[in-house]
């Protein structure tokens, strides 16, 4: 019953689905369902494959992919954008690292988070559009639960570097345990096993698109523990944007170079 709890705690901070009364709100639970994102990374990806797929289905391949963009934004209110194009703004000059993090607190968006938001979007939207509408539902499902793994094991490896005080997320300030990102990794073996024995081609880009979410990981946390000493709850939001993002071109990669047997 308290797994559950902290699934539903998961799914209210990161979504707009409501949740039921009992399920109540403790600080700490919070920090607990760290190991859960994944799963709502796997909630988010369904939603963003299904409309791909029935989109694509009558209207154009590039029309369903926006679409499909469109709808996981609007189910997550654009949470993990937001702190990408803040962490842009942040770290895409060279200030201090107080100056970064004091830009990372302004609501308003600056040029380098405007320019980083847009290449970001451009470029999902563009790998998207390279892959059939199978593949794509493939890779959006596994992207977004991967993705959402490769975020959290941050908050395993790396300290929190902002105002603990005027945090956002205190309770997520605190560092993940490595049982909870063991969790948070099998929702991603999950999917992966599951994607690889659904469709036989499938197994070369999971494999592929995986090898690239952990090296993203590893750059950015390399990139936030140089410029900040550990990360913010936007360079969470900017590592999952960047891990999806790698995934995506990664799988688009693998179909162009018929490395999958696509024609199987």
């Amino acid at each position: 019953m308290h797994e559950l709890r902290l699934a539903f705690i998961a799914l209210q901070f990161f979504t707009r689905v409501p949740v039921p009364k009992w399920v109540g709100f403790e600080p700490e639970w919070l920090h607990q369902s760290a190991r859960h994102f994944s799963l709502i990374g796997i909630l988010v990806g369904a939603v963003a494959a299904a409309v791909l797929w029935g989109s694509s289905q009558m209207l154009p391949l590039p029309v369903a992919v926006l679409l499909s963009m469109a709808s996981t934004m609007w189910l997550t209110g654009g949470f993990h954008e937001d702190g990408w194009a803040d962490t842009c703004d942040g770290l895409g000059g060279t200030v201090s690292r107080e100056r970064a993090l004091e830009i990372m607190k302004d609501s308003r968006i600056g040029a380098y988070g405007a320019m980083g938001l847009l290449m970001m979007l451009a470029l999902k939207a563009a790998a998207l559009a390279s892959l059939p509408a199978a593949w794509g539902c493939a890779a959006l499902l596994l992207g977004h639960t991967a993705s959402r793994a490769a975020s959290t094991s941050l908050i395993c490896f790396l300290p929190y570097a902002g105002d603990l005080e005027h945090a956002k997320a205190k309770p997520l300030a605190q560092r993940m345990s490595p049982v909870g990102l063991l969790v948070s990794c099998g929702w991603v073996l999950l999917i992966a096993v599951g994607l690889a024995l659904v469709h036989a081609p499938w197994r070369v880009p999971v494999a592929a698109a995986l090898l690239a979410v952990i090296v993203g990981a590893a750059w950015c946390a390399r990139w936030f523990r140089r410029r900040l000493g550990g990360v913010t709850g936007d360079t969470l939001g900017a590592a999952q944007q960047l891990t999806e993002l790698l995934l995506l071109l990664t799988w688009s990669a693998v179909w162009q170079a018929g490395l999958g047997n696509p024609g199987a």
